[in-house]
């Protein structure tokens, strides 16, 4: 990616044009989390849009710890995406499992990068997925439905890599996007899970783990 220059304002990618860079902190825990909550909230205020939420499991599920932070945008576009890492033991086998939640505007495309997937936005498969729920399901019958900030919230599996599951849907005006490692841990999903605001408040029980590779790009 390259840096703003006397060219561009903006960081572009030599294949994707202009894109906003994203900040990953090394390391996690309740210090660093209380100083992304701190500059992803100061991002919304004053309120000339909506604020960027964090979402985060809480409760987390039994075993659960939260593994990173990140953030996508700069003092220009200010953020535009958001997401959170956890890991833990997945529902089926009890292997080692990760879920990374994700905030954003449209056409960011963080969620698609996680999900190992070109392009922006699944505004398209989703509209598949409501127009077209497939054989012998007369209704649009949801492949997961959570609890996002109070609301019960539908998502809807999308394409992704095969070691990986992804599912999308909207939440407070913004595509929201969940990817589980490996692909059999999206099965938590249909679990009672909801999703709470970071930025509103921080549960000062969550637990911290090793940093999350997937977030890192490392695995």
């Amino acid at each position: 990616m390259r840096e703003p220059d006397l060219m561009h304002g903006e960081y572009r990618c030599v294949r994707c044009g202009p894109v906003v860079p994203l900040h990953v902190p090394a390391h996690i825990g309740a210090e660093i989390m209380a100083s992304v909550v701190q500059r992803v909230a100061a991002d919304g205020e004053p309120a000339d849009r909506p604020g960027m939420p964090l979402w985060c499991p809480w409760p987390l599920p039994p075993g659960w710890t939260l593994t990173g932070v990140a953030w996508a945008g700069d003092d220009r576009v200010g953020i535009r995406a958001t997401a959170v890492a956890c890991a833990g033991p997945a529902p089926l086998d009890g292997g080692p499992a990760d879920l990374i939640f994700v905030a954003e505007e449209p056409g960011v495309g963080l969620g698609s990068r996680f999900a190992g997937l070109p392009g922006p936005d699944p505004g398209p498969e989703v509209e598949e997925a409501l127009t077209d729920p497939g054989p012998g399901h007369p209704e649009r019958v949801p492949h997961a439905k959570i609890r996002v900030g109070g609301h019960p919230t539908p998502l809807w599996l999308v394409r992704s890599e095969t070691d990986r599951s992804a599912y999308a849907g909207e939440a407070r005006g913004m595509w929201l996007h969940a990817i589980a490692w490996p692909a059999s841990a999206g099965h938590l999903l249909a679990e009672e899970v909801v999703l709470h605001d970071l930025t509103e408040w921080t549960p000062p029980e969550l637990v911290y783990g090793a940093p999350s590779p997937y977030l890192h790009g490392q695995a």
